[in-house]
């Protein structure tokens, strides 16, 4: 009977006798091993292709995007000013409070003051007025496809009070005109009133890039509250942007009337003085 071999069975991946890995261990872990380096180096350059390709959008369009999230209008208004110098002006409510005659009648320390109370009576241009207007792109690429007047109240003419400034002046070169009386109310050229502007010509801008409109607008037959509405294509939408008048109010601009309730003059000591309402030859140009 044979004797039966004594002796321990050597396992897969056991030491050989030299103390050294079997061969299926060391292959498995060479493999091992290069996976790991292959691993490490394609994921080097995705993150690398995704740096470059990131970088690229964000440099095209990315801040674009960054800005509508985060609700930016696409353009931003620099400045606004309406020209009121030496031009006739007309309050729609008349002064009556104590301390609001005292600061239309120079006592003010302030023109911040005269300011405020000009303001709280509505006062208004007679006849036309300058605006201007300094727009920047907020985009890297956008159009200007449209401004117009939006009349935001139509009422009879001011009459509460006259505030006469002495000679209107000579008017300056302005670019585009409108008149609130005529519909469909649009800007135009001076050289072609009846053409709306805009149906034309567009205004392009880069991100950081700035325009001046320098605006007349007319109106003799009513009292007029408005603003201004800009229309912008960035990119594949168009949107709006409402620009109103300095301090936030809306533009306000009326038509002569036909007699007012008070009349002030302007003092070069600075304030009005109260006038004879008979004084009075003309709403649109001092007497």
């Amino acid at each position: 009977m044979a004797r039966r071999r004594q002796g321990k069975t050597r396992t897969k991946g056991t030491a050989n006798k030299d103390g050294n890995p079997a061969q299926g261990e060391a292959s498995v872990s060479g493999w091992k091993a290069a996976r790991t380096w292959l691993a490490g180096i394609v994921s080097a350059v995705l993150i690398a292709a995704i740096g470059v390709v990131f970088t690229a959008w964000y440099t095209a369009s990315g801040t674009d995007a960054v800005d509508s999230i985060g609700g930016a209008p696409p353009l931003t208004i620099g400045h606004v000013a309406a020209d009121l110098r030496e031009r006739p002006l007309v309050l729609r409510e008349p002064v009556t409070g104590p301390q609001d005659r005292a600061t239309l009648l120079g006592k003010a320390v302030d023109d911040a003051d005269v300011a405020a109370v000009l303001a709280r009576h509505h006062v208004a241009t007679i006849g036309d007025m300058n605006v201007t207007v300094v727009l920047t792109g907020n985009r890297s690429s956008l159009r200007i496809i449209d401004v117009r007047p939006r009349v935001l109240l139509r009422a009879p003419p001011a009459d509460g009070a006259l505030l006469r400034q002495g000679t209107a002046g000579e008017v300056g070169t302005v670019e585009l005109v409108a008149d609130l009386d005529r519909r469909p109310i649009h800007f135009a050229a001076k050289k072609d009133p009846r053409t709306a502007y805009f149906t034309k010509k567009q205004i392009d801008l880069k991100r950081d890039e700035r325009v001046t409109l320098s605006l007349s607008i007319t109106g003799k037959s009513a009292y007029y509250e408005f603003d201004l509405v800009a229309t912008v294509l960035a990119g594949d939408q168009s949107e709006q942007v409402v620009i109103n008048g300095p301090g936030g109010v809306p533009f306000r601009l009326t038509g002569p009337a036909d007699s007012y309730r008070s009349t002030y003059s302007r003092l070069e000591t600075g304030g009005w003085a109260p006038a004879s309402t008979d004084q009075v030859c003309t709403a649109v140009v001092a007497c």
